[in-house]
């Protein structure tokens, strides 16, 4: 998406824009933190973890999370989903970053802070509980509207699917580093004028580096009539060999 807000902003006037083109997941890789949105928080399909004391928990805590002080995190690991968004809070920054550190470390790919932790949180008008901590997680990997499923996905890039495309929505630059072989490629800010070269006739799969440009893709094909579907990973690639952590 950030190219496409560059390209609006020029237009608007402004005339020293950058574009961090490699995004979220380089910054992710290179250690940095992310933090939540109000709304992932509240709705998200997320597992939300309080990280303060049962006791602190019980008197007011953020609605929907459950209690897993950080000194007993690591005894708790295995029953934290793999594949969950995680989002982990306390009264302390310091607290909450080595608990992001700590997951990471193990293993677990999408981890990220509310905003200014559980102060930050009451402060915003954010929603709060109170009375007997929840301590048992229960996630399940839920699609949403218009997403396909990384099996799916997989169906057409190997070609078992014969009724499916691969709509490639990165960049020129990006796709030339490496992409699915059978892929059609053309970038998020050329669909709307390329249609004619996506087939309209078989479900289309629209995949970028990580799911937010291609679903804006899909949402596009979709006005023009097209059965689009897009893909919410994380998407390495290098030649022909490409890596899809869902």
């Amino acid at each position: 998406m950030s190219t496409k807000v560059a390209g609006l902003a020029k237009k608007d006037g402004y005339k020293n824009i950058r574009v961090y083109l490699q995004g979220l997941p380089a910054w992710v890789k290179a250690e940095n933190l992310i933090y939540a949105s109000k709304g992932n928080i509240e709705k998200g399909n997320i597992v939300l973890i309080d990280l303060r004391s049962p006791e602190k928990a019980a008197k007011n805590r953020i609605a929907r999370a459950v209690s897993i002080p950080y000194d007993t995190l690591d005894d708790r690991l295995e029953d934290i989903p793999k594949k969950a968004p995680i989002v982990v809070y306390s009264d302390s920054s310091e607290e909450a970053a080595d608990a992001v550190e700590d997951l990471r470390d193990e293993g677990f790919k999408k981890v990220a802070l509310v905003p200014g932790n559980f102060s930050g949180w009451v402060k915003s008008g954010g929603k709060t509980t109170s009375g007997p901590v929840v301590t048992e997680i229960n996630w399940t990997r839920k699609l949403g509207k218009g997403e396909i499923s990384k099996e799916d996905f997989l169906k057409a890039v190997n070609g078992s699917d014969l009724e499916a495309v691969i709509l490639d929505v990165r960049t020129t630059d990006e796709a030339g580093e490496g992409g699915f072989k059978n892929a059609i490629t053309v970038p998020l800010d050329q669909v709307g004028s390329r249609l004619a070269d996506i087939p309209k006739d078989k479900k289309v799969y629209a995949h970028c580096t990580t799911g937010a440009r291609a679903e804006m893709a899909a949402q596009e094909l979709k006005k023009n009539g097209y059965k689009a579907f897009f893909l919410v990973a994380n998407i390495e690639c290098k030649g022909n060999e490409c890596t899809i952590e869902d």
